[in-house]
């Protein structure tokens, strides 16, 4: 009984997801107007929905596995071929309850008040409908309820030079922070300086921007002197000049070179080292020396050094000599400023214009205006 039950539930929940739509039309609130989810005032007389319907004819009972579920077809299959009839009888009286007109009439009845009262609660008037127009940076999202163009400045905010002034203070903000909290810490990673051995020659240089993705991060500079290349002898070493020639000079000694044809440093400092034991195996290869090549430094422009004059540098015997002209120069002028024998220039200046005759100046300015004014000889033209 229990498992008749059990197939009798799977069976109805099949045929009741079969239930065919629109058997017949229903009358809502119009007698002549059959179901349809568009609103009243936007349907016309003449529309194809107004058109009569015929009612659909009873489909007839077709069993399939194709129509059962994973679990319903393992039940089944394990059933007798007698559960298996009585498995299909159920299932087509359960057919024949679902079409029959009464429970079809019923059903049709339920979800057409429900889809009626969904739409009355959809507005029908377009211009009620508040629109949201998408604004630059929700172009091609799906839009959402606060969505759209922003809000008019009403006054109850900053300026935008106001919020950028805000976020240079929160990045100042940020990295005092780290100035406070984070690079104290980096002292335990501090270890004491150590000259690299004579067995490492190569200085890698890399170049960095604090996090920042530049196209200028993947070169890498390699230096190198020919002195620290302890495996090669002296002609070998002069043929290895040859070999790297701009790129060698001839003052220090130093050998540059860069590569950032590659996507990451390691690439290119990997790239480097291997084009240095190239070179190596070439200035050890005996086949061929470059001796009829000579050295030539002309990719190099020599600067002048300018050296000062022995004579002219400042010893501390010097120092202590200039140290005491100094004192002595200052004695005798505090021995001369006692005896009344002290130059001071604007006594001198005071006591001269004393001694000079007193003359109307007023009367001078006036004869030279005149002077200007009527040229040579002005003076006596007036006069005669």
């Amino acid at each position: 009984m229990a498992a008749a039950a059990n197939r009798l539930g799977f069976t109805a929940l099949r045929y009741t997801s079969q239930i065919p739509v629109r058997r017949k039309p229903l009358l809502l609130t119009c007698p002549n107007r059959a179901f349809h989810t568009t609103p009243l005032h936007r349907r016309r007389d003449d529309s194809e929905d107004y058109a009569p319907r015929h009612k659909s004819e009873r489909q007839p009972f077709k069993f399939s596995l194709s129509d059962l579920d994973s679990e319903e077809r393992s039940t089944y299959n394990s059933l007798s071929p007698e559960g298996r009839q009585e498995w299909r009888e159920e299932a087509q009286q359960m057919h024949n309850h679902m079409t029959s007109p009464e429970v079809e009439s019923v059903l049709q009845g339920e979800v057409s008040q429900a889809a009626y009262e969904t739409s009355e609660e959809v507005p029908h008037d377009d211009s009620t409908v508040p629109r949201i127009k998408p604004g630059l940076f929700a172009m091609g999202e799906v839009e959402v309820q606060d969505s759209g163009e922003d809000e008019e400045f009403e006054g109850d905010d900053i300026t935008s030079l106001g919020h950028g002034e805000l976020e240079q203070h929160r990045e100042m903000r940020h990295y005092a922070r780290i100035a406070a909290w984070e690079m104290p810490l980096l002292s335990k990673l501090a270890k004491p300086f150590a000259p690299p051995p004579l067995d490492h020659p190569l200085r890698f240089r890399y170049t960095t921007y604090m996090g920042e993705s530049h196209p200028g991060s993947k070169k890498i500079v390699l230096e190198f002197c020919t002195q620290d290349l302890r495996a090669l002898s002296e002609p070998q070493r002069i043929k290895l000049i040859k070999l790297v020639g701009s790129r060698y000079n001839p003052e220090t000694d130093i050998v540059k070179m860069s590569s950032e044809m590659f996507e990451t440093p390691a690439q290119n400092k990997r790239y480097l080292g291997d084009l240095v034991d190239t070179l190596i195996e070439e200035a050890q290869d005996g086949t061929d020396t470059f001796e009829d090549v000579p050295l030539d430094f002309r990719h190099h422009k020599f600067k002048p050094k300018v050296e000062f004059p022995e004579g002219w540098k400042l010893t501390r015997e010097k120092k202590a000599r200039l140290e005491e002209d100094r004192k002595l120069r200052l004695e005798q002028e505090k021995e001369r400023e006692v005896q009344g024998k002290l130059v001071e220039g604007v006594r001198v200046v005071e006591e001269a214009m004393k001694r000079l005759p007193v003359r109307d100046v007023s009367k001078a300015l006036l004869d030279a205006q005149q002077g200007r004014k009527y040229g040579k000889g002005g003076r006596q033209r007036m006069r005669t």
